[in-house]
């Protein structure tokens, strides 16, 4: 064989070996898991919760499971939007609480429609006065986010005569324990919010504006985008949500007080690391905050159930915290 044979045959060959290489089952096994970790774990969860708790698969807690998180849920879905564009907000557990009980104050007085509607457009004011701050003003965030939460907590305090809301009107207990075809109506309202956000994140220009302004914000705003604007409209969405996820909770447990979200921001921040956005924004989807919602809303089933110490709970959830972040660096790293 002359050497130009043999040049001409080495590629095809080396190319033909790499081919099978990367069809190995190895190979694809460990693809499949640096391309969707949190999935692996998620999965691996469930699989633990159905051996220690053989009620974890009964309909009626799938049920409680998925209603019980779906103001969680509103508020990790705003939540992706602004820690994308490299930010965050302290503040969604006080808009939270805020929320709860601005609906629950209309109890008699207004209609449960209207007084959702309020409730939400309180949320996405706070939301708006955050962006302004961080935007306009230009406070860094959570200094913005900090000092708001403490203000919306003490205006929510007193609105509420410092005492909890009870809800006796039947009407306004519908949106938290009414079923559509077996669901929660909150369960249908965090679907819904997951589908319309994945869609607007991943198929329309604001999504990509909103990545572009998260991965580098200077770029944006030379090529024209007004990354003050979007930011902002993202605290105003996280604002938004986390009023109707104040509602849904109020509505489903009957009451609303002004401490309701002591640590709703830091589980909604939770989740959407964990589902693997990236900290320093530019990464992330609706996908992975799902992902990562799964992971805490089985976590925390499963130690309700099995009636773990609270001070247990608390350091086996920090530790798989940790450990689901590290597992989402390494699949980086691999990718």
């Amino acid at each position: 064989m002359t050497v130009d044979q043999m040049a001409s045959t080495t590629p095809a060959t080396t190319d033909s070996h790499a081919s099978r290489t990367k069809n190995t089952p190895t190979a694809v096994a460990l693809h499949i898991l640096t391309r969707y970790p949190m999935v692996w774990v998620a999965l691996a969860l469930a699989i633990a919760a159905r051996i220690a708790y053989d009620g974890f698969l009964d309909p009626q807690n799938l049920r409680n499971i998925l209603s019980q998180n779906a103001p969680l849920a509103l508020i990790a879905i705003g939540m992706t939007f602004v820690m994308i564009t490299g930010s965050f907000d302290l503040s969604v557990g006080s808009i939270f609480a805020a929320g709860a009980v601005v609906f629950a104050s209309f109890d008699g007085k207004l209609s449960a429609d209207l007084a959702l509607l309020i409730a939400v457009a309180a949320g996405a004011a706070a939301g708006l006065l955050n962006g302004i701050l961080i935007t306009k003003v230009n406070i860094n965030a959570f200094v913005a986010t900090l000092g708001t939460a403490a203000a919306i907590t003490g205006a929510a305090t007193i609105y509420s005569g410092q005492q909890a809301l009870l809800i006796k009107s039947m009407s306004f207990g519908v949106v938290g324990s009414n079923l559509i075809a077996g669901i929660p109506i909150p369960v249908w309202i965090a679907l819904v919010a997951f589908v319309v956000a994945g869609f607007l994140l991943s198929r329309t220009v604001y999504g990509r504006a909103v990545y572009a302004v998260g991965g580098n914000d200077e770029a944006a705003r030379l090529s024209g985008m007004r990354v003050g604007l979007i930011r902002a409209s993202t605290f105003v969405m996280v604002g938004a949500l986390s009023g109707l996820a104040g509602v849904l909770l109020a509505s489903q447990i009957g009451t609303a007080q002004p401490d309701f979200g002591a640590s709703m921001a830091l589980d909604a921040i939770a989740v959407v690391i964990i589902g693997g956005t990236s900290l320093l924004g530019g990464e992330g989807s609706i996908g992975r905050t799902f992902t990562g919602l799964l992971i805490l809303a089985i976590i925390n089933n499963l130690f309700q159930s099995l009636a773990f110490d609270p001070a247990l709970q608390q350091m086996i959830k920090g530790f798989i915290v940790v450990a689901a972040v590290g597992l989402d660096s390494w699949a980086r790293s691999r990718r």
